[in-house]
């Protein structure tokens, strides 16, 4: 009889369990089928403590799904091997992408953790995928039977990918290498992860409040309302700067105070460089040396030569020689343009040694006199509203794309505007995110992502959820937003990555938009920074905020004129990032000595001035340490060969001209990484891009 009870009981604590279950599912919305306006995330409904549960059980079903292709009896395919490893994990990856977007985007110390948390459990289950023996023996078969298969050309892109990321992921390793190679990617994931904590810590944390007027002397007026207004909002008397990039930058411009411009200078360089608990350095060594484990474990010589073995540049020797090429072009310009600064500020009564607080400071008082260009005389023009709209027309004159604000769609945070965008024919085509402002929960920097790619398996159609997220100059109490020009050509290289994102038109998600190789997928970014100096783009939207009138001509052609002002000097430096993310790669044993040392070595080419103490950069250089830049930064600049080249074309056919776009559309943007990039090049430009375009672009060579 007791017997029967106890059976009894556990029928009904089973039961109770299943219930429990099916509860927690039903009112957490990661769980739940998304009824919002195109399935968009319900971000009003996700709370904090939905995410735990919520991925702790699409973490069991995804290993469920993996195991159903692991297992299966059947002899392995295409289909029930490679497109069923496709579409498992995807309600995982919807949870989890929304985690870790917010916590780049609206963080704060729950997200953090529960970041932490969770991904030492998405590195189990991405090794017990990748480093599982029966699966990669399925996939093997396949790949070793391609030649038989009636594969088209995506097909076999994706099949080839599958086959590589396997071997790459470490499927080939046995025993203690394969055990050693799973938790170097776990101990990777969460150093990756608490880099980019500290170097958010690190920003948040400094303050330089000013409390005496005459210390704000040289800041353009708007600025001082910001800063007055950053104060205010932080409960500080008098004005306040901080390291978030609109202030920091204007200060080092315009600030006539030096001594302030030294202190938040070395503020900003010295990020998690500090004897504290934001420190950085022994992160740093960590990472390099286990990527250089890693790379060893496949039989690599170092992580750079893992890496672009997947590239475009194939191989670090080529990456060195096209970096040193540019180096030499840009050297002697850099030099003469840093002598001139020197000798304008010495005729403008500088007597000191010029430091690199300095450079910005007379740099922008040096164009101003020799093109009378003021970056202050051309932000009334740069309305952000009337921005966007420019933004928009220009996509609808080249793609026929058009954008509608909507306030049905969930946002994260007040600051995001939420578009529907539709294609030239009028249907559907994406959700777009717009979010512009700096706030302590948002890292640094502009960057584009995504909530959901797009994919077209099984004729089932998943247009693309994009976010474009940014830290532009905020509106004050008296001024709407009032963008830079820099800030206008960000805008336009993210909205790039954007148009990528939003035109993919692919099957499989894993080769959908921007998955392409690192140093491709800047190109659609880059060839739109172009037209921020093309007057009949600027025409379109550039009008003074307050009186309407058009941006004159006169000031467009000294925008124009002073575009490759000090080309050297920032070519320089965006190779000195390059020089340095391949120093720290291409370490053959482990790095066991002084960070800033190595750093200096790896920045001796490039550097216009001499070595400064407590100075460090790759303490706070998240591109390559907590992104997907490692061994990658060149990227930027590989890119600029391929977008100047371009775009030639365009300039050749009229910039707006809509059959140009529509190749590029069809070619690049639509086809992510089905093909090889230059395959996908050449299909456009009908030849392998030059690097001349470019050093004329930037005035490195004379036409």
């Amino acid at each position: 009889m007791k017997k029967h009870i106890f059976v009894g009981l556990m029928i009904l604590t089973g039961i109770t369990t299943i219930n429990m279950i099916k509860e927690k599912k039903a009112s957490n919305p990661l769980l739940t089928e998304w009824k919002t306006v195109h399935e968009t995330p319900p971000f009003t409904e996700i709370r904090h403590e939905h995410y735990m549960p919520a991925i702790d059980l699409l973490l069991a079903d995804a290993r469920k799904e993996a195991d159903a292709v692991i297992n299966n009896p059947e002899a392995p395919t295409f289909e029930n091997t490679i497109v069923a490893l496709e579409e498992t994990g995807k309600k995982l990856n919807r949870a989890t992408t929304i985690l870790f977007n917010l916590n780049s985007a609206e963080t704060d110390d729950t997200i953090q953790a529960i970041t932490r948390e969770i991904s030492p459990k998405l590195s189990d289950y991405h090794n017990y995928i990748s480093l599982n023996e029966k699966l990669f023996h399925r996939v093997k078969t396949v790949y070793n039977n391609k030649g038989k298969l009636n594969l088209n050309q995506e097909d076999l892109k994706l099949l080839d990918d599958s086959y590589k990321g396997f071997v790459r992921s470490g499927a080939n390793l046995e025993g203690p290498a394969k055990v050693r190679f799973a938790e170097i990617n776990t101990e990777l994931s969460q150093l990756s992860l608490e880099f980019g904590e500290n170097v958010l810590a690190e920003t948040n944390t400094y303050q330089l409040v000013i409390t005496d007027q005459k210390d704000l002397a040289g800041l353009p007026e708007s600025e001082i309302e910001a800063a007055a207004q950053l104060a205010k909002a932080k409960k500080k008397v008098g004005w306040m700067i901080n390291l978030q990039g609109p202030g920091y930058i204007a200060f080092m411009k315009f600030a006539d105070n030096r001594k302030l411009r030294e202190e938040i200078y070395k503020a900003y360089n010295s990020r998690a460089f500090h004897q504290n608990k934001n420190n950085n350095e022994e992160i740093v060594r960590k990472i390099v040396n286990l990527r250089l484990e890693r790379a060893k474990l496949l039989g690599f010589s170092n992580h750079a030569a893992f890496v672009l073995e997947e590239r475009m540049a194939e191989n670090p020797e080529k990456v060195n020689a096209f970096l040193e090429q540019l180096h030499e072009a840009s050297r002697p310009a850099a030099l003469k343009d840093l002598a001139d600064v020197k000798e304008y500020a010495a005729k403008h009564g500088f007597t000191e040694q010029l430091e690199r607080w300095d450079l910005n400071f007379w740099s922008e008082k040096l164009k101003n006199e020799r093109y009378g260009f003021d970056e202050e005389a051309v932000k009334p023009y740069f309305r952000l509203d009337k921005v966007i709209g420019g933004v928009f027309e220009l996509a609808n004159r080249l793609y026929g794309i058009t954008f509608k604000e909507t306030k049905d769609i969930q946002v994260y945070h007040p600051d995001v505007k939420a578009y529907e965008v539709f294609d030239k024919d009028g249907s559907f085509l994406s959700v777009l995110y717009l979010d512009f402002f700096p706030r302590d929960g948002k890292r640094g920097g502009a960057w584009m992502t995504e909530y959901r790619p797009q994919s077209n398996l099984h004729g089932k159609s998943i247009r693309p959820v994009v976010s474009i997220v940014t830290n532009f100059t905020k509106p004050t109490e008296t001024k709407p937003s009032l963008l830079t020009f820099y800030e206008v050509t960000t805008f336009l290289h993210e909205f790039g990555h954007g148009l990528h994102g939003m035109f993919a038109n692919t099957v499989y998600e894993g080769l959908s938009g921007t998955s392409v190789y690192r140093d491709f997928v800047e190109l659609p970014s880059q060839i739109m920074e172009n037209f921020a100096t093309e007057k009949d783009f600027l025409d379109i939207f550039a009008a003074h905020y307050q009186t309407g009138e058009k941006i004159p001509a006169e000031l467009v052609q000294k925008l124009i004129k002073s575009k490759n002002f000090q080309s050297g000097i920032f070519s320089e430096r965006q190779l000195s990032f390059g020089m340095n993310d391949m120093a720290w790669h291409s370490i053959t044993e482990p790095m066991t000595g002084s960070v800033v040392e190595f750093e200096r070595k790896a920045l001796a080419p490039t550097d216009i001035f001499q070595p400064l103490d407590g100075y460090c950069i790759s303490t706070s250089f998240s591109h390559i340490f907590a992104g997907g830049y490692a061994a990658g930064y060149y990227g930027y600049k590989w890119a600029e060969v391929l977008d100047a080249d371009a775009f030639s074309v365009f300039k050749q056919n009229g910039i707006f001209d809509r059959a140009t776009a529509e190749s590029f559309r069809k070619n690049i943007l639509e086809k992510g990484g089905t093909a090889h990039p230059m395959e996908l090049y050449k299909a456009f430009r009908g030849q392998e891009p030059s690097i001349d375009p470019l050093l004329e672009r930037e005035g490195l060579v004379k036409k």
